[in-house]
């Protein structure tokens, strides 16, 4: 199944994607939903992020050659999952853009990331158990300001921005995504590209670790981390790619202030 979420009436609907078309649903895909008899082209609509999560976890550094780059910053290569958490305001639509901050004169960093979205409520789970707890997968586009992210104590604003964390288009229940390619483009030529299977620990390990101390529930989501960056300035478009998800586009602007 492939579903959207997407604006009808300054309102939240979910949908079911088939060829080109959306079929609206009553109810939504973490619970008792209805198809309508309304078929919508895609092409139309707004699309939302796929979903809000009550919870929104993130992988640090879970990739090798990421973390070895980090290393020399001073962060050790991770020795077991470690996990971090973003902010929801920070969340954008496919085709939305990402709003660079007027007072950031640098060039933001796009990090294309496989999302793993949770269906059911899940606590002191194995990792055999934490996959039967994963409901599909989406793209993720963690955004940085690297400046920020060196001069600030936390992440607070060079991560979790509003607008930095473009999620979407789809949730894809039925796909193998650790057996894809993540690719990021930026005007259409390829910045990055790296086997998306190839972390240091998979999501089945961190969804067993996370559990271990906190409840995951129903549309909570957990970001896994990039292998390469690119940076990206106003004016440009950047897309992330994951064989069998879709491809996850947004224009980035710069803050016009009142």
């Amino acid at each position: 199944m492939i579903w959207c979420r997407f604006e009808e009436a300054a309102q939240p609907v979910y949908g079911l994607v088939e060829d080109g078309w959306v079929t609206a649903v009553r109810g939504g895909p973490f619970g008792h939903y209805e198809k309508s008899d309304r078929r919508i082209p895609l092409a139309g609509l707004r699309l939302l992020p796929p979903v809000t999560p009550g919870t929104f976890f993130c992988a640090g550094l879970n990739y090798r050659a990421h973390a070895e780059r980090a290393a020399y910053g001073g962060h050790a290569v991770p020795d077991r999952p470690e996990v971090g958490y973003r902010a929801n305001n920070a969340l954008t639509g496919h085709l939305s853009p990402i709003v660079r901050p007027a007072d950031c004169a640098e060039p933001l960093v796009a990090e294309g990331e496989l999302v793993a979205v949770i269906g059911r409520p899940v606590r002191h789970a194995s990792v055999a158990e934490a996959r039967d707890a994963i409901f599909g997968w989406t793209i993720g586009n963690d955004v940085s300001a690297r400046g920020w992210q060196r001069s600030d104590r936390t992440f607070w604003r060079c991560k979790n921005s509003d607008t930095f964390k473009p999620m979407g288009p789809y949730i894809v229940t039925d796909t193998d995504p650790l057996a894809s390619t993540t690719t990021v483009r930026v005007d259409g030529e390829v910045k990055a590209s790296f086997p998306t299977g190839d972390m240091l620990f998979g999501p089945c390990e961190y969804i067993s670790a996370i559990s271990r101390y906190i409840t995951l529930s129903p549309g909570d989501v957990l970001w896994l981390g990039t292998d390469e960056t690119a940076a990206v300035v106003p004016g440009q478009v950047v897309e992330i790619t994951i064989d069998g998800i879709g491809t996850l586009a947004n224009p980035v602007i710069e803050e016009k202030l009142p």
